[in-house]
């Protein structure tokens, strides 16, 4: 077995399980998908770059654990320090699934999500009760993965296919309905309401005893030697995309220098690796291959900026 194949082989293992599941994304032919948007429309484009989303999403995770009731339900019902590897399958598969897969495939992953959601709640160590179906929280965390993985694109994709600041907005107005399907409410659907939402929720956010945990947590991941490597040089590069106040309320100081003449180059390095020895994605393929089956009228490159995608 060649190089190439044993990082493609271990990499398909550690992000799908060794198993792409690719009868979710091949039919039936013409399907549009949840989000009704074309092949390198900005969600396609930010969801199947690896660095971007790697990095992104170990950006979006040490993000998100800064709200401390989403920390309070990670910390008490999660099973990421006994499976960290099954949660990360079980993320990728949702996101692949609702970016890529046919209508009916998301929905079915939406509806999972949202039972699973309903058996998690709880009181946080400072006394507020929460749940993870709470519409505020699903907001929160679907915002920070959105950030993350767009910052992840704009950083590590390649110059040329970076997204416009038109197709920044668009790429939040895609994605918005997956985070709608599961409860969310005033999900922010461009740039401008990123910031707002940001800048409002920013007094909410504290690291907690288990936020820490989690963040050393994320900085051992893997299961070998190799995996531990990579992981902890993608943490360094995600570390990168955070904004500042969240660097600092998470108590990470790295300095500038370190993140952009060290931690980008490495990671850049890294990911080309992995996209190497990915090849073409097949999951990619076999989305474009069930939208080409059959002209379906209607599918399009999404909502322009500021507006709605039209409903599904």
């Amino acid at each position: 077995m060649g190089l190439r194949t044993r990082i493609a082989d271990e990499l398909k293992a550690t992000v799908h399980g060794g198993e792409l599941k690719l009868e979710r994304y091949t039919g039936p032919p013409g399907d549009p998908g949840l989000l009704g948007i074309a092949p390198d429309s900005p969600a396609w484009r930010v969801h199947g770059h690896p660095t971007g989303m790697l990095t992104g999403g170990f950006a979006a995770l040490m993000l998100q654990s800064l709200h401390p009731l989403a920390m309070a339900g990670v910390d008490q019902h999660s099973d990421f320090r006994t499976d960290p590897i099954g949660r990360l399958i079980r993320t990728a598969r949702f996101i692949t699934t609702t970016t890529f897969g046919s209508e009916q495939a998301a929905r079915e992953a939406i509806d999972l999500v949202r039972r699973i959601h309903t058996q998690v709640h709880g009181t946080a160590p400072d006394g507020r009760p929460y749940r993870a179906d709470d519409p505020e929280l699903l907001t929160w965390v679907h915002t920070a993965e959105a950030y993350s993985f767009l910052t992840g694109y704009q950083v590590y994709a390649q110059r040329r296919s970076r997204l416009t600041p038109a197709e920044c907005g668009t790429y939040y107005a895609q994605v918005a309905p997956v985070a709608e399907a599961l409860g969310a409410v005033e999900v922010p659907r461009s740039t401008r309401e990123v910031t707002r939402y940001l800048a409002r929720v920013r007094p909410e956010l504290q690291v907690t005893p288990a936020a820490l945990e989690a963040l050393r947590f994320l900085r051992g991941f893997g299961r070998t030697g190799r995996e531990r490597l990579v992981a902890g040089l993608l943490m360094n590069a995600a570390v990168g995309l955070l904004p500042g106040w969240a660097r600092a309320e998470l108590g990470i100081h790295r300095p500038v220098l370190v993140r952009s003449g060290w931690d980008r180059p490495v990671a850049t390095v890294v990911g080309r690796g992995l996209e190497w020895a990915r090849g073409p994605s097949e999951i990619q393929a076999a989305a474009r291959a069930r939208l080409a089956a059959v002209a379906a009228p209607g599918v399009h490159d999404g909502p322009p900026a500021e507006g709605r995608p039209p409903s599904n």
